[in-house]
């Protein structure tokens, strides 16, 4: 059973997992942070509930993962995060799977906001 208070996030910026990890810590959400496709794609082992997707990785796509994660992850809240934040980029992540997108930069408000419309 995927726990919601578990978070994985994938992305190779150190600047956005740091921010991203310090607003879920302190809603006492657990986080876990992968910096390319493969190690994220190792850590869904864990189950997360959650995971923060980004597209633009050092080996890959994060868009080319979302369909292979969310065949074997089904119950998995997906959410794409980017600075590529157009339409076509929105409709191939809905397309492949993800629950919501979230383009950056970001604030809290928006990232809980899309995480309390998903659970």
């Amino acid at each position: 059973m995927k726990n919601h208070d578990s978070v994985l996030i994938i992305d190779d910026e150190a600047e956005i997992c740091f921010l991203l990890s310090s607003m879920l810590k302190k809603k006492q959400l657990k986080t876990s942070v992968a910096n390319t496709l493969a190690e994220g794609y190792y850590k869904l082992n864990a189950e997360p509930g959650i995971l923060f997707l980004d597209i633009n990785l050092p080996d890959g796509s994060g868009l080319d993962l979302l369909k292979k994660i969310r065949k074997e992850h089904p119950r998995l809240k997906i959410i794409i995060i980017s600075a590529y934040d157009g339409e076509s980029e929105r409709n191939e992540a809905t397309q492949n799977g993800a629950d919501a997108f979230i383009g950056k930069p970001f604030n809290s408000e928006i990232v809980f906001q899309t995480i309390n419309e998903l659970i």
